[in-house]
């Protein structure tokens, strides 16, 4: 843990609003546990590993109820379930590699059902992203067709954001999959940069109608025989 001072929550938030939880921010991973936390977030579904470590030991002191799955294709499919029945975002947790890519099929049934989840996946620290690292694939162009929108958190001051801005995308409009990608130097990075509070992000316009073209009903072709 880091010795440098650290910033402690906003005032307006009250022990009274919840009894326990991260108090403090002195890490990138403890910037994460506050942002879900200031979400609202009570339930947790993922499996440990190497890369996500960093944001499973700040979680042992949240006030966030972690339930270990089999796998975390099922750690998909159970927050894909629980975001259903709760109306807020389910939140699944895995590490890189093979732990990011066993989520993708529930995130795909989540994009295709508009149902709303927040898949976190632990990743290779960032001087290895990209040279064939162990347990390092492409995270975010591999989930790109089947989230409403992905991050790669690129520093520990604005992880912490990120993930608020991905939980509040996941329950904006048409409610979907968004996932964010943590290298380790990022969650074990110093910071004393709290959260903001989940906000979806100024450029973005949800729809509040289909556009025409989209919804047009397919056109028929004609059975008649050819001339040729």
């Amino acid at each position: 843990m880091s010795e440098r001072a650290s910033i402690s929550k906003p005032a307006d938030e009250t022990d009274d609003e919840r009894d326990d939880g991260m108090e403090t921010v002195e890490t990138g991973a403890q910037s994460v546990i506050a942002a879900l936390e200031q979400a609202g977030v009570d339930h947790a579904f993922g499996v440990q590993g190497g890369a996500i470590m960093p944001v499973y030991d700040a979680l042992y002191d949240s006030s966030i109820t972690h339930v270990t799955m089999a796998h975390e294709q099922g750690a998909a499919h159970a927050a894909d379930a629980y975001g259903i029945v709760t109306g807020d975002p389910g939140l699944a947790m895995a590490t890189s590699g093979p732990g990011a890519t066993n989520l993708v099929t529930g995130l795909a049934d989540a994009a295709m059902d508009s149902d709303p989840i927040i898949a976190l996946t632990g990743q290779v620290p960032t001087e290895f992203v990209g040279n064939d690292a162990f347990q390092e694939v492409d995270t975010t162009g591999i989930t790109m067709p089947v989230t409403k929108e992905n991050y790669f958190a690129d520093h520990s001051d604005t992880v912490g954001d990120d993930v608020s801005e991905a939980f509040a995308l996941a329950n904006e409009g048409r409610q979907g999959p968004t996932l964010v990608d943590l290298p380790k130097d990022v969650t074990q990075g110093d910071t004393e940069q709290w959260p903001g509070k989940p906000e979806t992000p100024s450029t973005h316009q949800a729809p509040v109608e289909a556009e025409e073209t989209a919804v047009e009903p397919p056109r028929r072709r004609s059975s008649a025989p050819s001339d040729r």
